[in-house]
């Protein structure tokens, strides 16, 4: 059995309760799920998808699926195509709420508001980012934040891989944002928290919890608000997250919020079979939303959504006056491809050089596999060079000799 910080386990018990905790504690004796999302692009370039080992959908989130088991993921080269992401499902529900919120009523189609401007203030590794980059409209902008530059490095990864436009990575603290005058339609605040819903995942984030880290946190996720806050639009909607369960760090944050801001909390359509819980704080009955393991099929989750009092007319957004730290991946481009089949994926993959069809012209070309681009190559007739980045290469020597079928495009 797992031995969970006594203060934790104190603290934990008095908010949920003996039945609601047990079950919570009865999850760690049993297999965290593994679920993907899969990339939009490819429903729309090959038709619907077939995931291999898939036992069921995600209930909120159409492009989310739960495998039976947990395959090799690194040496799947559709995954580095960015077909699909590997995310944990409770961090899947951004997307439900998109779909379902409006900017005036508790329950609307996102179609009848137009978002020009979005941010994801605190991104890395990039779940949410690509996850909210598959359901905002196509023409809205995205920009996916993260303030630690070797995170940053990360998220820039994940996003040029899920290949969608008009998304922008940046890597800058949240005050920046507000020097900067910027003004969102929508931000989603996923704060630093102290990572009590990764406990089942990860044992480190055992070791490094404390009440006092509980302390520092919940005033941190304070002072990030107010700077979202800050940048959001009249009549905006801003999407407060955490992976944690106390109440200090969730549900007493968004009280603090009702009573600094002039905001409200909205109502999230959500079915009964999901299994959320509800706020946990005596005397706060506002819309909130719990993921529990052992309640609800994932891991540890607070979500609130909240609107901003007003409204504003549609600005023009241009990224070429964005004062911020922008990252890019450069790629240069070519309209020659190649597809490779699964063991010169992998030899790409670990950033080996390539020998292409005699036909083949010279210059740079793209790698595909099974149709699906994984990178450039410049080729020069006897090899082509790799020039797949050194930091995304596969590391591992122990290499598998067949693909894991996950996804089917």
């Amino acid at each position: 059995m797992i031995q969970l910080p006594a203060d934790f386990v104190a603290e934990t018990r008095r908010i949920m309760g003996d039945e609601r905790y047990n079950r919570f504690v009865g999850a760690f004796d049993e297999e965290a799920p593994t679920s993907i999302r899969v990339n939009p692009r490819i429903a729309i370039d090959h038709g619907p998808w077939n995931i291999d080992h898939s036992d069921s959908q995600v209930p909120w989130c159409s492009e989310g699926y739960y495998l039976a088991g947990r395959p090799q993921f690194t040496f799947d080269p559709l995954l580095h195509a960015g077909c699909y992401y590997v995310q944990e499902a409770s961090s899947m529900f951004v997307t439900h709420i998109l779909r379902t919120v409006d900017s005036s009523s508790p329950n609307y189609q996102l179609s009848t508001i137009h978002y020009q401007l979005a941010l994801d203030l605190c991104a890395a590794p990039g779940g949410k980012s690509t996850a909210l980059r598959s359901v905002l409209p196509a023409d809205c902008v995205l920009i996916s934040n993260e303030p630690m530059g070797n995170r940053a490095q990360i998220l820039l990864e994940n996003v040029t891989k899920w290949g969608a436009p008009n998304h922008i990575v940046t890597n800058n603290y949240p005050r920046d944002f507000r020097k900067a005058k910027l003004k969102f339609d929508f931000i989603l605040c996923d704060v630093p928290c102290s990572g009590e819903g990764m406990f089942r995942k990860d044992p480190n984030a055992i070791s490094e919890w404390s009440a006092q880290n509980v302390e520092k946190c919940w005033q941190l996720q304070r002072e990030i608000v107010a700077d979202a806050w800050e940048c959001l639009n009249p009549g905006g909607l801003l999407i407060y997250s955490t992976c944690t369960y106390n109440t200090k760090e969730n549900e007493e944050n968004i009280r603090w919020i009702l009573d600094t801001y002039d905001a409200q909390v909205l109502d999230i359509p959500v079915d009964s079979s999901w299994n959320i819980t509800g706020s946990l704080l005596d005397g706060f009955h506002e819309p909130v939303y719990r993921f529990i393991p052992g309640i609800t099929r994932g891991e540890g989750l607070f979500v609130c959504a909240l609107r901003k009092a007003g409204s504003s007319e549609p600005k023009p957004f241009n990224a070429k006056k964005l004062q911020l730290k922008v990252l890019e991946a450069e790629f240069e481009k070519s309209d020659v491809c190649v597809d490779v089949d699964f063991a010169e994926a992998l030899k790409y993959l670990r950033g080996e050089a390539l020998v292409l069809p005699p036909d083949t012209p010279r210059g740079i070309v793209t790698i595909t596999y099974q149709g699906q681009p994984l990178g450039p190559v410049k080729n020069i007739g006897n090899r082509a060079n790799n020039l797949y980045p050194k930091a995304w290469r596969i590391k591992s020597t122990h290499l598998p000799a067949t693909a894991p079928k996950i996804i089917n495009v």
